[in-house]
């Protein structure tokens, strides 16, 4: 089940940043910063009371020298529409601004459960002052404190009251699940509908986990897919310029309810920076990973060409060398037949399990052959290994000192697992542990 999100909105310097490093911080414990946007402090992923969010600073949004009221209102509009729940923070040293009703007036369009906090209610004398902010018609005002993180366990037990529970997956188990990730233009649109266009058995349109996003069914060969679609941002005019960060979270989401991910690289352009950082996302997330080369058709697609383009994929996406690549052109169709068959192999990878005593005869065999280390005089005993779970496939090695396990060998282990049992596309995760 995908992950809540939660937006702080409000003027510039009511302390949303404050909140936001608070709330992330030490008063609830941090899971992890989303990596490569932690200089812009814009999401951080937390806990509270066993509820795993997604929280926005937007506080964080570069919009050009525009006036004070549109840079409010942009920032304002991209948290209605990405967020689940909305903190609506004011300063409570400062009482109610026209620049705070102009806030309200876009929340109240906005239908989604609203929290309003009044932050720099540092003392408790300074509680009775609050009382005037009922008149935004949000319910309850929480006094908070962002510089001495007080009142902030009331506002986060409402806040966590409007998350959805959690729910059976509708979708039967052998569903593949998959999402396309990628920068803008790559082509992620035009490759949803050209799977669409086969001819193959379209089941049914149907609503998504995102308020903004329609999941799509596919039948090939028999085989179920949901097609998890990461295009839903509504365009209003010039809102979205400049917040290409924000297409991030939405590839996060589609991510957590993905058994594989498409990452999706432009042949014309090539590779650059942005897409490494995309796909790490998958990567960290332990989703299944097929890299999918579009645009095919623009370049000389001779075999010679796709041998160099895919050396440069492997030298930029060395983390990635267990995912297959697929070159093809969603315009003209070409290769499109060659993505679905790959999707199935790493989604079945992904979900493999391996028979703790077929696991263990290999990880023996790769001992023999590469004796394991000797650090500071002791040397590594491995003693047995056992699959723990899958998606993705995880394995714990039970060694005398998890200590000796040093990441090379780690990997030459994993290469060896690879080398028996596949795992196409999967990424594959050992964790040493000392026998109890």
């Amino acid at each position: 089940m995908r992950k809540s999100v939660v937006a702080i909105v409000g003027r510039p310097n009511v302390g949303k940043s404050t909140i936001f490093n608070r709330l992330v911080g030490e008063r609830i414990s941090i899971v992890e910063d989303i990596p490569g946007v932690t200089r812009d402090r814009i999401y951080a992923q937390a806990e509270w009371l066993h509820h795993t969010f997604n929280l926005i600073d937007t506080g964080g949004i570069e919009i050009g020298d525009e006036p004070l009221l549109v840079k409010m209102r942009h920032q304002a509009e991209i948290a209605i529409d990405e967020a689940d729940v909305i903190i609506f923070l004011l300063n409570g040293k400062e009482g109610i601004t026209a620049a705070d009703e102009e806030v309200a007036k876009l929340l109240f369009k906005s239908n989604k459960p609203v929290v309003l906090g009044i932050n720099k209610i540092d003392n408790p004398e300074m509680r009775d002052t609050i009382y005037e902010y009922y008149s935004l018609g949000f319910g309850e005002p929480f006094p908070v404190s962002g510089s001495h993180g007080l009142g902030l366990g009331d506002m986060l037990d409402q806040i966590v009251s409007y998350f959805p529970q959690k729910e059976m997956e509708e979708d039967d188990e052998d569903t593949i699940h998959f999402s396309l990730i990628g920068r803008p233009n790559v082509g992620k649109s035009s490759l949803v509908n050209a799977l669409l266009n086969e001819e193959r058995v379209i089941v049914s349109d149907i609503e998504g986990t995102t308020r903004d996003a329609i999941d799509t069914n596919l039948t090939v060969d028999s085989q179920d897919f949901v097609i998890i679609d990461t295009a839903g941002m509504r365009k209003r005019g010039k809102v979205y310029e400049a917040t290409e960060k924000y297409s991030v979270l939405r590839a996060l989401k589609a991510i957590e309810r993905s058994d594989v991910v498409l990452v999706l690289i432009d042949a014309e352009t090539g590779i650059i920076e942005q897409d490494k950082k995309i796909a790490g996302y998958a990567h960290q997330a332990g989703r299944a990973i097929v890299i999918v080369v579009n645009k095919w058709d623009t370049v000389e697609s001779d075999e010679k060409a796709m041998k160099n383009f895919e050396e440069k994929i492997r030298a930029h996406f060395q983390y990635l060398d267990y995912a297959p690549i697929v070159f093809l052109s969603a315009k003209t169709k070409k290769r499109l037949h060659t993505l679905i068959p790959v999707i199935k192999l790493a989604s079945e990878s992904h979900a493999n399990r391996i028979q703790t005593n077929v696991l263990n005869d290999v990880i023996m065999d790769a001992i023999a052959m590469n004796p394991t280390p000797t650090i500071k005089g002791k040397r590594l005993k491995v003693l047995y290994a056992t699959q723990v779970a899958v998606k993705p496939p995880s394995f714990a090695v039970f060694v005398n000192d998890p200590e000796l396990m040093h990441f090379s060998y780690k990997r030459f282990l994993e290469n060896k697992i690879r080398d028996a049992f596949g795992f196409i596309g999967t990424p594959i995760k050992i964790f040493a542990r000392r026998r109890q």
